[in-house]
């Protein structure tokens, strides 16, 4: 009778077994069960590169979850590779070293492409449109194209924005010869209105990182000398700085005007209102360069117009606006969030702290971070557990914290990175997956994207860096071979959407794919030296035992005494006994709580730093699956 009972219960186990299959089979494809590809592939008849084609050995999920899977998330958690989880699959165990090379030179490459093509069809105008192979300068017909004006200021930006990327690749050689060309050809003595901001982080920031590159005693990245060099790089931006100081004049609050003409100063017509992040993110290359010439003037001014934006944060929600008149300072966009008009306003209170060790700046940044933390997120209190939405930071009233639309710019994807400095890494792992899935959905960043619609409000893509800034950044904490995946999918976007004949083109149309005729320089500075990096586990960056930061820019930027030691004390007299005792780097804490690196298990340094079941929330919150 045993065995009969026995039998009748496999019976019974086995029909209620088909039922629950039954149950999948009917609910899966809503579920998101659907096939996924690790690798999208090439144009027909097009040969692989040798990096996509390394790839191919690597595990691919299932045409469907499987049994195993079903019966994982029914019970709340992660199942190992062999258990048919698609996110595990794809994503966690061992990434081949030889894999990971290739990809560092396919990064390499990709930088030289749009370099080498700048170099030959561009050179020495601004920028390079890849469709045509030709180059691009200011708009002279008409001086109301800011989207071009502003940036362009006929001094070769392309080149020098792309210095310390050549330094940081290792190319010595060609170095030397970009920087002899920029001491020997660029001048700014020139009838160009651009933007404060534009000039100070493209070209002022990386004319100073050259400088340091250049006057390294320990010369890390290879030779990167220049023979009978006197400072020209550091003259050249002290000359472009003093042609910015008119924007700090005449005005009653200490902001600066927007814009300046580098001959005639500020235009007669010039707009009284300027963006927050414009404005206020401007101290990190004033004070290194107040600092390496020992002059207070620029520092002086762009300290001020940080103090005088703080000093107009609410009262109620200690946030500020985006907007502001610099004559009033009355707030004309009361939007506050992350992204366009605010964001390197933020990520700069950090980075001045980090590279000056100004107090003031610290306690700026933690009771900014506080107030982001109380009214901009929004979702489950941690990461990696409990219920609910996954966390999302929105645009709010900078007065009620009421939300006020419901979409999010891709320029915020450069947060997570700013909270891996401050140990924020819990919060960053879910920020950046939350970017990376619109990133897999469209094989590009749309410049707006809304969360409640699930589609782009604003569809183009300029090949910007802050997603990929932001994965490197979180492969440097965490050492997660999850992130090394990411940044193949970005590189392998990059080349199958944006390459065109003479470089990589913007996306004009996220979906179409359709493209604009321009290859910003931020595309060499920024986003193929974060590629490059995250790959390149032995770059001097990494290794050398020197500290770096980089700017919004991504220009590097060493860390050390020397930008710790102002040689005045006057700049601001009623704060410098607050602010004698400079804090050290590792008092910098995280505001927010409940998250900070330590809570980061080591068991989980080596598996998915997301749960499978809240990576799959996240994508179907974008409506991938």
């Amino acid at each position: 009778m045993r065995w009969r009972s026995l039998v009748l219960g496999l019976l019974l186990l086995r029909l209620g077994l088909h039922g629950l299959l039954w149950l999948v089979s009917a609910l899966g494809p809503g579920l998101g069960f659907q096939q996924r590809f690790p690798f999208a592939l090439p144009p027909r008849g097009a040969p692989d590169p040798p990096w996509l084609r390394a790839a191919a050995g690597q595990p691919r999920a299932a045409g469907r979850c499987g049994r195993a899977h079903w019966g994982c998330l029914l019970r709340g958690g992660g199942c190992g590779p062999a258990g048919g989880d698609e996110y595990e699959k794809r994503y966690s165990g061992a990434f081949p070293p030889q894999l990971r090379a290739q990809l560092r030179d396919a990064a390499r490459g990709m930088f030289a492409f749009g370099y080498d093509n700048y170099m030959r069809h561009a050179f020495p105008q601004d920028e390079l449109n890849p469709v045509h192979c030709r180059g691009r300068g200011p708009d002279r017909a008409d001086p109301s194209n800011l989207n071009i004006n502003d940036v362009l200021g006929n001094y070769s930006l392309t080149l020098i924005d792309a210095l310390d990327t050549l330094a940081v690749m290792g190319n010595s050689s060609e170095f030397q010869k970009a920087v002899k060309l920029v001491i020997d050809t660029v001048s700014f003595d020139k009838d160009s209105t651009v933007q404060v901001f534009e000039a100070t982080i493209r070209v002022l920031g990386s004319l100073l990182s050259a400088h340091i590159i250049i006057t390294d005693t320990k010369q890390p990245f290879g030779d990167m000398t220049i023979k009978d060099y006197d400072d020209e790089l550091l003259h050249m931006a002290r000359d472009l700085a003093v042609r910015l100081l008119p924007a700090f004049e005449n005005t009653k609050t200490g902001i600066p005007y927007p814009r300046v003409n580098l001959k005639k100063g500020v235009p007669p017509d010039s707009n009284n209102e300027t963006c927050t992040a414009g404005a206020g993110s401007l101290l990190v290359e004033f004070g290194i360069l107040s600092r390496l010439l020992g002059d207070s003037t620029f520092e002086w001014v762009a300290r001020r117009a940080v103090k005088a934006l703080w000093s107009l944060r609410s009262n109620d929600t200690g946030l500020l606006g985006n907007v502001v008149n610099i004559q009033t300072g009355h707030w004309v966009g009361k939007q506050s969030g992350l992204g366009a008009g605010l964001d390197s306003f933020y990520e700069y209170l950090l980075k001045s702290y980090i590279l000056f060790g100004e107090k003031e700046d610290l306690e700026m940044f933690n009771d900014a971070y506080r107030s982001i933390q109380n009214y901009l997120r929004r979702g489950r209190e941690a990461c990696n557990e409990g219920e609910g939405d996954p966390p999302l930071y929105v645009n709010v009233n900078m007065f009620s914290g009421q939300l006020m639309n419901t979409w999010i710019d891709s320029l915020q994807a450069f947060f997570p990175g700013l909270q891996v400095l401050i140990g924020d890494v819990e919060d960053a792992i879910c920020l950046h997956a939350f970017y990376y899935a619109i990133w897999k959905r469209y094989g590009a960043l749309p410049e707006r994207y809304n969360w409640q619609l699930q589609a782009p409000d604003v569809l183009f893509y300029p090949l910007r860096p802050e997603l990929v800034e932001s994965t490197y950044l979180l492969y440097q904490a965490t050492k997660n071979p999850y992130y090394l995946h990411v940044g193949m999918d970005i590189l392998q976007s990059l080349e199958k959407y944006t390459k065109v004949k003479c470089g990589y083109a913007t996306l004009h149309h996220v979906i179409e794919k359709s493209k604009e005729d321009r290859m910003e320089s931020f595309f060499l500075s920024e986003t193929c030296k974060y590629l490059y990096l995250l790959f390149d586990e032995e770059n001097p960056v990494h290794k050398s035992g020197n500290k770096y930061m980089f700017t919004t820019e991504g220009h590097i930027v060493s860390v050390d005494k020397r930008f710790r030691d102002s040689l005045w004390q006057d700049t601001f007299p009623e704060e410098d006994e607050r602010n004698a005792e400079k804090l050290k780097p590792n008092e910098l804490k995280a505001m927010n709580s409940s998250s900070n690196c330590n809570r980061v298990p080591d068991e989980r340094r080596y598996l998915l730093p997301l749960k499978s079941i809240y990576m799959r929330q996240i994508d179907q919150m974008v409506g991938l699956i």
